[in-house]
């Protein structure tokens, strides 16, 4: 009897954990590539913005190059992590931070649904006469030394995991011996490269709860050499693409196979913060709006991106006159999101009637040529009225429809000048949604479901 009410009592405290885990959650604070803590200074909107449209268009090519070249489920449990706009840090991507390794170092990255690889910036051995010390930095830089690492595991170079698996993140064949780790030359669309060696690595996010958890086994570049514009004041990247090795991936498939984000204002400084959450989103960030959702269209055309199939777009109510194929993945079109572009892109059949709808509410306005910017319509905002901008809706196949907000298609662009925030693309080719229009918006990423849910919402720190 005694025993049959030891077990009755592990039993009930057993549902009781278990009842409790149901409200936890892991998140990561989001921060923009353009924020103060990273570039030391507020930079000018002017020069912010050549940098950001030089960086997308240099990255839509690069995808449209390489655009043809699961899970169980946990829904009880998420991941949270700070996320924030990169306004004060000179980039226009969004950042978070994680803590790599055992014993765990904090390291800014990228957050990046267009990309697979995570990787920091990071020493794997300790050369003779190097400075091993624990908390020292490279070139003002933080560094991640594996070596101090117990938990740090490289991948060997003659396993089929380097040779065949991670093919497509650029592993390289070179092998010398069987103990060698497998290098990588990770190379992104806006020129920017990273190279190092594949590891697989303890990772430490925080719960909704304030507790923290260790995630086993996630691969990891160990990058001793990297370069590029959008890395300078970042530790790294946290590849979010729909891959078997990427970051959201990995975590998504212990936290019931979904991740989301809520994207800031991409002005908003560094004390304007939301969350990358990786399993159930509900109650952890506030909706202001009905909650809709469409399909995903995963595996598919676009490779590890994350492709919706949109029928259409109107503005002001009326649906413009679009060709079909220009959202037609098996017609050479389709359309992404993305969080590591800026701007959105629209193919050229897509981008002239969109471009001349809005053109026609603002026209009272005198245009402004900004030098190095290539935006067609540029315009003088003072006394800018926003109620003349129409209403622009993306509409899915399958009923769903996106309202972005106003000023996320026409954006400022410099003190009194605002901008219609488009970038034509050639068709065949691929639209991409930016993260300037998602912004605003709460996006869950449904893994198992194939679905994407989204909302409205202020995205301030729950």
């Amino acid at each position: 009897m005694k025993q049959r009410l030891i077990s009755l009592f592990l039993i009930l405290l057993l549902f009781i954990v278990q009842a409790r885990a149901r409200h936890d959650s892991i998140k990561l604070e989001l921060l923009h590539r353009h924020a103060p803590q990273l570039n030391h200074g507020k930079p000018p909107p002017h020069g912010r913005l050549k940098d950001l449209i030089h960086h997308d268009f240099i990255r839509h090519q690069w995808r449209e190059e390489t655009r043809r070249g699961r899970r169980r489920s946990n829904a009880n449990v998420a991941v949270e992590m700070p996320l924030g706009a990169g306004r004060d840090f000179g980039i226009g991507q969004y950042v978070t931070t994680l803590k790599v390794g055992t014993p765990s170092q904090k390291f800014r990255l990228i957050v990046d649904t267009g990309s697979d690889l995570t990787w920091i910036n990071c020493r794997y051995r300790c050369g003779l006469g190097d400075d091993c010390s624990e908390h020292r930095r490279i070139n003002k830089k933080r560094v991640f030394h594996a070596y101090q690492s117990s938990s740090f595991s490289p991948v060997a170079c003659f396993s089929q995991t380097c040779t065949v698996e991670l093919s497509y993140l650029f592993s390289l064949t070179a092998c010398p011996t069987p103990v060698t780790p497998c290098a990588y030359d990770y190379r992104y669309a806006d020129g920017s490269s990273a190279m190092g060696i594949f590891a697989n690595e303890s990772v430490t996010v925080g719960l909704s709860n304030g507790r923290m958890t260790k995630i086993s086994n996630v691969l990891i570049g160990c990058s001793d050499t990297f370069q590029g514009p959008t890395l300078q004041n970042v530790d790294g990247i946290m590849g979010l693409g729909n891959s078997k090795y990427s970051f959201a991936t990995k975590v998504a498939e212990k936290m019931g196979g979904k991740f989301s984000y809520c994207l800031v204002n991409h002005l908003s400084h560094i004390n304007v913060s939301s969350y990358l959450i990786f399993g159930s989103s509900n109650d952890q960030i506030e909706v202001s709006g009905n909650a809709r959702s469409t399909k995903l269209e995963l595996n598919s055309e676009v490779s590890s991106f994350y492709a919706v199939n949109v029928l259409g777009i109107s503005i002001g109510g009326e649906m413009l006159d679009i060709p079909s194929q220009v959202w037609d993945m098996t017609q050479g079109g389709g359309t992404i999101l993305d969080s590591g572009t800026s701007l959105t892109f629209l193919t050229d059949p897509a981008y002239r009637p969109v471009m001349e709808a809005i053109e026609k509410s603002i026209s009272k306005y005198q245009r402004v040529n900004l030098d190095g910017v290539p935006m067609e319509y540029c315009f003088n905002s003072t006394d800018f009225d926003e109620t003349l901008v129409p209403k622009l809706i993306f509409h899915f196949a399958d009923g769903a429809r996106f309202e972005p907000h106003w000023d996320s298609y026409v954006i400022e662009a410099a003190d009194g000048v605002r901008c219609i925030g488009f970038l034509p693309a050639r068709f065949p080719g691929t639209s991409v949604i930016g993260n300037i229009m998602q912004q605003n918006y709460l996006w869950e990423f449904d893994l198992e479901r194939n679905k994407l849910g989204f909302a409205p919402s202020a995205c301030g720190n729950s």
